[in-house]
């Protein structure tokens, strides 16, 4: 018996070191692509949702979420930190056939996760440039990927326009024939779940879906949930949007029966709102994608812990910016964030609903459109015209003409407290506040880098690379 005392000692020792190993949560990073305001079941009780209204309900829903008009520049502020126009990616996305790239001088966040000893994994979009070997996601701090460089391909065949877009790490991979992307990336999710030990290890998985952007497709049995809409696009998007929640539920369910929900917290957002003319829906909220205005740039988000947050079952309407990600979560995963970054450490405010640490954010600021905007604390200031939509209803599909910028004032002004759906433009009544946000603007104008936005290179023709977009091009 007293043979066996010190291996029990030692057992128990072990057993305490892996538990002290796995202090820091596991990190779960679900972006939707395209989602609209009004898309998700705890804004609109019309959206079957039910896996993430679980969550939205039991964790904190946020409320003033904001994140970029588009694909590209959202997917920086999550990895860097720092605003868009701090990087050159402040102007629309990297196309297909452009050398663009998220600069290599910026450390991402998987990278700096891996130094804390986390295992980090990515399956879905990238959409940070491919043109170089060096700016894809293995070669960023990520352990393994399995998706696609680019935007809006196939669902089932993985195409976009000429080129087929799917890898697994650095190799062409071919998920099962016929398979939906929102499936593809879910068991793939599983499988990283049984490669990690959840006391011993610690993870980051970023989950960037395709779902919900164009093109619109489904399987039928989720477009069937929506017989009553009677416009084809609507009824296809919604189905997209509940393929999406099931998911993310299968997921969510391999996280709880694997061990990882003790010590996990969930972030889900959108990267920007909905493209209202192919039937998403960001009601009450004016505007949509590519825009400035709040439906085009306050997401649908919500975080979600079993165990980790101070004060859960509630809305934080707190601001909070797509930049403030990375410092959060570094921090909470016992990191320090360089300083001079644009984001701010927001887990205070996330965990126990504490004011939040930012009174003002940069919407963005664009060079080659020639627009800005800035919200400090109620107010709005957008410079320049707000984008390509302009309404606040998102049914039927806009018109052609309506896809055009309309012509703006110079300045438009809104109090976001008093008007959050932007009817109203104040500017002429409050000089005073208009001139103050100009300063604040001006400030951050000063720190701009010129968008980077290459023309198209025929050397990332597809076919140079056995039909397969590829990176080696740059």
């Amino acid at each position: 018996m007293e043979s066996i005392r010190p291996l029990l000692f030692i057992a128990v020792l072990a057993h305490l070191v892996l538990l002290g190993a796995a202090k820091h949560p596991h990190i779960i990073f679900i972006v939707a692509d395209d989602l609209g305001w009004n898309d998700v079941g705890w804004h609109n009780d019309q959206m079957f949702t039910p896996n993430l209204d679980k969550m939205a309900s039991r964790g904190v829903i946020l409320n003033s979420s904001y994140v970029q008009p588009v694909c590209t520049p959202s997917r920086n502020c999550f990895m860097t930190g720092y605003y868009p126009f701090h990087t050159g990616l402040q102007h629309d996305v990297i196309h297909p056939s452009q050398p663009g790239y998220l600069p290599a001088n910026f450390t991402t966040l998987p990278q700096k996760l891996k130094q804390l000893g986390y295992a980090t994994h990515i399956v879905g979009k990238w959409h940070l440039g491919f043109c170089n070997w060096k700016y894809t996601p293995t070669y960023r701090g990520f352990d393994s990927f399995m998706g696609y460089y680019n935007g809006a391909e196939d669902y089932f065949t993985h195409v976009r326009e000429n080129g087929y877009d799917f890898r697994f790490n650095k190799s062409v991979h071919h998920p099962q024939e016929g398979e939906y992307s929102a499936n593809v990336i879910a068991a793939r999710a599983v499988e990283i779940l049984d490669s990690v030990d959840p006391v011993r290890d610690q993870l980051y998985l970023y989950l960037p879906f395709q779902s919900v952007h164009a093109p619109l497709e489904v399987p039928e049995r989720y477009e069937n949930i929506y017989a009553n809409i009677s416009t084809k696009n609507r009824r296809t998007y919604c189905g997209m949007v509940s393929a999406l929640d099931e998911a993310v539920g299968n997921i969510t369910t391999a996280l709880r029966d694997r061990g990882f929900m003790d010590n996990a917290l969930i972030v889900f957002t959108t990267d920007n709102g909905g493209p209202t003319y192919e039937a998403a829906n960001n009601l009450p909220l004016r505007g949509a994608k590519t825009t400035l205005w709040e439906g085009g740039t306050r997401g649908a988000s919500f975080v979600y812990s079993e165990n980790l947050l101070q004060k859960t079952g509630y809305t934080n309407s707190e601001m909070i910016h797509a930049v403030d990600w990375f410092p959060t979560l570094l921090t909470l995963a016992g990191g320090k964030p360089d300083a001079g970054m644009d984001g701010v450490n927001q887990w205070p405010t996330v965990s126990s609903g504490a004011p939040s640490a930012r009174s003002e954010f940069v919407y963005n600021i664009d060079d080659i459109s020639k627009n800005a905007a800035i919200r400090v604390g109620q107010y709005k200031l957008i410079e320049g015209s707000p984008g390509h939509f302009n309404g606040w209803t998102p049914l039927p599909p806009l018109a052609a003409s309506d896809m055009v910028n309309a012509s703006f004032p110079k300045h438009q002004l809104f109090d976001l407290q008093a008007d959050p759906t932007e009817h109203h433009n104040i500017a002429s009544d409050h000089p005073h506040v208009v001139s103050k946000l100009l300063d604040r603007l001006s400030f951050h104008k000063a720190t701009m880098v010129p968008a980077n936005n290459p023309r198209a290179d025929p050397a990332s023709n597809p076919q140079n690379f056995g039909g397969n977009w590829s990176p080696g091009w740059c």
